[in-house]
């Protein structure tokens, strides 16, 4: 049930055998099905979730009703609504599972008073936030910079997976274009 979240802290944190064994007590296992919402605009994040299987998907829309998808979290990874999770305010973007999935749910209570009492928490909390500047540092400068077609080489290299977990339409949001341009464009490679 937690080793994979046992692998993941084992990874970024020198976590011993007692502490993580404080830490699941926290986390609640919770599956959800194929295209479930578990955060819609306008809730609080009040929850951080550690895909333990499935997929979840993070976007929001534009003022012309279009998708824009900000990153997935697979399996082994954490994933949240941050600036909503970090500042409990309403959420400007959805949480779906793209898949049915199996989630490690730490509520922000939980989440904080872990962050702030168990040093291998803490140094993952600062590794996420890294992780999230890195990220988002990433996708503006390749938005901005980068054609398509350079976007997509990026994401077959580094994210092969999508392809065979997410629908044309959901990598087409990722990657900032049209479902027939991400056509157009796979059928040139």
């Amino acid at each position: 049930m937690y080793n994979l979240l046992y692998k993941y802290l084992l990874e970024r944190t020198a976590i011993n055998t007692d502490s993580f064994n404080r830490l699941t007590q926290y986390f609640t296992i919770v599956k959800y099905k194929k295209n479930e919402q578990i955060l819609r605009p306008g809730d609080i994040c009040r929850n951080n979730y550690f895909v333990n299987a499935g997929c979840l998907r993070f976007y929001t829309t534009n003022k012309e009703g279009y998708e824009l998808t900000r990153y997935f979290a697979f399996e082994g990874k954490f994933g949240t609504a941050l600036t909503s999770f970090i500042e409990q305010k309403p959420s400007f973007e959805y949480i779906q599972c793209l898949e049915s999935s199996e989630l490690l749910v730490i509520s922000h209570q939980d989440f904080f008073n872990l962050v702030n009492t168990v040093p291998e928490m803490n140094f993952l909390y600062r590794n996420i936030l890294e992780m999230a500047y890195v990220t988002t540092q990433r996708r503006i400068y390749g938005l901005q910079g980068e054609t398509a077609l350079e976007r997509l080489r990026w994401l077959m290299n580094y994210q092969p997976d999508i392809f065979k977990r997410a629908s044309s339409r959901v990598i087409a949001t990722y990657l900032g274009i049209t479902t027939y341009t991400l056509s157009r464009l796979k059928a040139e490679l």
